[in-house]
Formats: C-alpha cells, sequence, structure tokens
C-alpha cells in the first residue's frame, strides 16, 4: 500500500514516473536489459541525456547561453565548487545566512575565499528573511550566494535578490517548484532529491561567461569547462537517477508545467498553513511573508505529545513527519509529488487530534 510520504529527502516521486521506472527496469527500450546497466556513452543512452535537458531547457525556459550540467556530489559538493570556479582566492563572495544549509555553504566558502555575510537572520532565530535595504554587500564581489528556501527551518525568500555581482542560488528544495526567471541568475544549483528525481544527481544551471575561470588546482569534476566540454560524462555519470530526472521533466510538462504545478503546491501549502494558524494546538514559527511552500514545520501546545503524535500518523499513512534532529517537533515537505489529496489527509488528521487533546 502507497502512503503519504512527507520526507524532506529523499523525498515522494510521482507514482507515474516510479510505474514508467518500474516497467522499464528489466528490459529499457526494447534492448533487454536495464537503463541501469546501459553504457553512458552509448548511442541510447546520449538520447536519454539529450532528452531530458532539452526537456528542462523548455521547462524552466533556460536561455541558449546557460549551460546545464548534470552533476554528483550533491548541494554540498558545490559548496566548494562554487568559490572554486567563480572567485580568486584574494577575492571576497557575498553569502546572505537565512540558516543551516546557508550557514554551511559559507562555512565551506572560507576554505577558498574571503566570505562577507552580507545578512544574517540569526537575530530572529532563523525565523525570517532580512530586508535587502539592511544587507551590507560588498563592492566588486565575485558573487552573492542565497539559499532559496531552508529545508530545515522552513524559511522561504519571498523576493529575488538584487545585485550586480553574479547571482548564485541553492534552490535544492524549490527548483520545478513554480517558474523563475532564470536570467535573473549567473548559477542555480540544486541536488536531486527535491523536486527532480532520486538521489545522486546535482543540477547545475550556469551562465557561459562564468565557465572556464577555475583557479589552479580544481579537481576536474568540480572544474565546470571540464565538465561541460565533456557533456557532464568526464567520469561515469548517475545514470539511473539521470533518466528518472528525465521521467520526471516530462511528467511535469504533462501536467502543464511549472504555471500549472505552482498552482498545485500553492493550494497544498495554504492548506496546510491555514490549518495551523486557526488552530491554538499547533504553531509554525516563520515569519507569514517568508514562509516556504515546500518545508513546513510545525510544533505541537505539549511537546509531550510529539510521540504519539507520530506514532498515530503513521499508522494513518501519513510518514516521515519528524522535524528535522536539530530543531524536532514536526515537518511535512510538500514537494510537486506531493498530492493534494495528501495534504487534506494530513490536515484531517491534524484536526482530529487535536480535538482529542483539548
Amino acid at each position: 500500500m502507497r502512503v503519504f510520504n512527507f520526507s524532506a529527502g529523499p523525498a515522494v516521486l510521482p507514482l507515474e514516473v516510479l510505474q514508467q521506472a518500474q516497467n522499464e527496469l528489466l528490459d529499457w527500450n526494447g534492448g533487454g536489459m536495464s537503463v541501469m546497466e546501459v553504457s553512458h556513452r552509448s548511442k541510447a543512452f546520449l538520447g536519454v541525456a539529450r532528452e531530458a535537458e532539452a526537456d528542462l531547457r523548455a521547462v524552466l525556459n533556460i536561455p541558449d547561453r546557460y549551460k546545464v550540467l548534470f552533476l554528483q556530489g550533491g548541494a554540498t559538493g558545490q559548496f566548494a565548487a562554487i568559490p572554486m570556479n567563480l572567485a580568486a582566492a584574494d577575492s571576497t563572495a557575498d553569502y546572505i545566512n537565512t540558516g543551516a544549509w546557508s550557514g554551511k555553504a559559507l562555512a565551506e566558502a572560507r576554505h577558498y575565499c574571503r566570505v562577507n555575510v552580507a545578512a544574517d537572520a540569526a537575530g530572529s532565530g532563523y525565523t525570517d528573511v532580512p530586508p535587502q535595504a539592511q544587507w551590507r554587500l560588498t563592492s566588486g564581489a565575485a558573487y552573492l550566494h542565497y539559499t532559496s528556501n531552508e529545508t530545515i527551518g522552513g524559511v522561504e525568500f519571498p523576493f529575488v535578490p538584487e545585485t550586480p555581482a553574479p547571482l548564485v542560488a541553492d534552490m535544492s528544495s524549490t527548483l520545478l517548484s513554480r517558474p523563475i526567471e532564470v536570467e535573473r541568475y549567473g548559477l542555480i544549483y540544486a541536488g536531486a532529491q527535491k523536486n527532480i528525481g532520486p538521489a545522486g544527481l546535482c543540477l547545475l544551471i550556469v551562465r557561459e561567461d562564468l565557465i572556464g575561470h577555475a583557479r589552479p588546482g580544481t579537481p576536474a569534476v568540480w572544474d565546470f569547462k571540464a565538465m561541460a566540454d565533456e557533456g557532464s560524462m568526464l567520469n561515469t555519470p548517475p545514470t539511473f537517477a539521470w533518466y528518472c530526472a528525465g521521467l520526471v521533466f516530462k511528467w511535469l510538462r504533462r501536467l502543464g508545467g511549472l504555471p500549472a504545478m505552482a498552482e498545485r503546491n500553492r493550494a497544498k501549502a495554504e492548506l496546510l498553513y491555514r490549518t495551523i494558524d486557526e488552530s491554538r494546538f499547533y504553531r509554525n514559527p516563520v515569519t507569514p511573508a517568508c514562509r516556504s511552500w515546500m518545508n513546513v514545520p510545525f510544533t505541537l501546545a505539549n511537546p509531550a505529545l510529539d510521540a504519539a503524535f507520530l506514532a498515530e500518523a503513521r499508522a494513518a499513512g501519513l510518514m516521515n513527519l519528524e522535524g528535522h534532529r536539530s530543531v524536532g517537533g514536526m515537518r511535512a515537505s510538500l514537494y510537486n509529488a506531493m498530492p493534494l489529496e495528501g495534504v487534506t489527509a494530513l490536515t484531517e488528521f491534524m484536526r482530529h487530534f487535536e480535538r482529542r487533546q483539548v
């Protein structure tokens, strides 16, 4: 029996995609073998790679002057790769710190360049995004980095930063959840395990003029030019994850693309936040203007009931609602593949649980 999986990642995948992968698992494309067994340099798999990139470009309306790379190492690998490719050792990069993942990114960047924390949401307990008018940007910065959505804290940027420097965004938990203007960015990166596909793949969308400047000593697998020149196949890529991502891109196109996905995601988030806000039993700590569509943390009025809430939720087929170990409480992740029916089931369970406690 399929359950409603609210995991923050690896996360729920579209059922249609899973079924297609299942149907093709032993005999892909009539070749008598799995796609996992096909050489990444074969004509057949090169077709998969080209088609996946073409579909992604169509979904996101990616301009020709941007390269799309399908990499390994996750977003965490890019925490190092980005300064190695975009910043000289004696240059300064600006970072906006809104929580756990932006904090990890800037800490890693400090190994490779000077880091200016242009804004830090510590004063709010990382429950909001500091207004850009309060930021202290560096003149001539190599780039400005921000995390569009903090998966752990449930804080989402309600605006796109303005900067003369190249804008770099970690969109691991928001990419493909709604339309974006790619041209406003120098570089976008995202781990796949939220809205793209299985874990093991990291997408990079990078403007061509930012490629080819890796500092001496940069490992080839982290050198954007080396990877772009080889079609993301300098080494053996995660072929099954790449294939699955391609199926997800086609699924998105069948559903009407990102405008349709944005409507779905907005409706799911509004339903859950409304349930929390109308209750005296549940609470979300994030400033309303900065609430995430993708990751909704919440607490119970009595933390002693957390274990009972989670146990009963699991029994009702509502899985992986535990908050991150660093913050506790609950967290519901509402990625693209989570249907409205899942959020409806969760909110009905929450109201029923509350009625029995108050």
